[in-house]
């Protein structure tokens, strides 16, 4: 594996432990970290970028002791926070010169090549003389990426990028992940299921600062074939329909009927019909499942 977190602690003044003896393994492509808000992944992805440091723990990636030589990883580092600055009016060209020349690439000519081919990655180029600081909540986070990608990093973090993202740039913007994640280690935090569904080989879900379940989106869906489970039920019988049955969800009909998906092991009613597993359930289960424990 790529990366490696051991017994990793980070507990804040106001004693919120937002990392708790965390243990996680990392290999090439695209990782999804997925969890709700507050579960602690921006902590932890902080800690991964050398921003903060834990309380306990270590962390290496590719040999590098990422804790007692942090430098060394900066060099290899892309990390793209949940939210990164506001730009000045500057173009989207000068600002990743500027951002080129501080990463230490001092020919002019290698400095173009290199811009012109993040801005061709990252669908800018024909807006690449427009001010960054006018561009769309997703263009804005595209370019964050093309920044990143001038020094090749070979660990990726990106925070919760798709948020507040119209489905026409998340879709653009998760393109572009896919085509980056091929040959370097992307790790995509996030509380949206269809981001990892869509882009992610390889995933974990994270709550309460630990690590729930590590899995891959094929696998964990399948491990619950059959223990899937709905019903369309009235408005008046939601209520006691969660007492009694383990409701991960429910969505209204046009009628103002009620589909509930239930997880059992068992058919949990005659009336119940089997539903085809997927990733939101799998995920809804291992969070009732920590809830039960705080």
């Amino acid at each position: 594996m790529n990366l490696t977190i051991s017994n990793l602690t980070k507990v804040y003044n106001n004693g919120v432990k937002a990392v708790d003896n965390l243990n996680l393994e990392i290999g090439t492509g695209m990782f999804g970290l997925l969890g709700p808000n507050g579960a602690g992944k921006s902590t932890l992805m902080r800690t991964i970028a050398t921003l903060q440091n834990p309380d306990t723990g270590s962390i290496t990636f590719k040999g590098i002791d990422v804790l007692k030589d942090p430098m060394s990883l900066r060099k290899i580092l892309g990390y793209l926070p949940q939210e990164f600055g506001v730009y000045p009016k500057v173009s989207a060209l000068n600002l990743l010169n500027y951002f080129a020349t501080l990463k230490g690439i001092a020919s002019k000519k290698e400095r173009g090549i290199l811009i012109d081919k993040v801005l061709d990655l990252t669908n800018l180029f024909d807006v690449r003389k427009k001010n960054v600081s006018g561009y769309s909540g997703g263009m804005k986070q595209r370019f964050g990426i093309a920044q990143i990608l001038l020094n090749n990093p070979q660990l990726i973090i990106v925070d919760e990028p798709t948020a507040g993202l119209d489905p026409a740039e998340r879709q653009r913007f998760l393109n572009i992940l896919r085509e980056v994640g091929m040959e370097n280690t992307v790790i995509f935090s996030t509380h949206i299921v269809e981001d990892v569904k869509e882009l992610c080989t390889e995933m974990a879900i994270m709550n309460h600062g630990t690590i729930l379940e590590q899995t891959t989106p094929m696998v964990a869906a399948k491990n619950i074939e059959g223990e899937m489970w709905t019903k369309v039920i009235q408005r008046d019988e939601l209520e006691s329909t969660e007492t009694i049955f383990e409701v991960l969800s429910s969505n209204y009909n046009p009628d103002n009927s009620i589909n509930v998906r239930v997880h059992s092991a068992i058919k949990p009613a005659s009336d119940f019909v089997p539903a085809k597993p997927d990733l939101e359930d799998v995920y809804f289960i291992a969070l009732k499942k920590t809830a039960t424990l705080v």
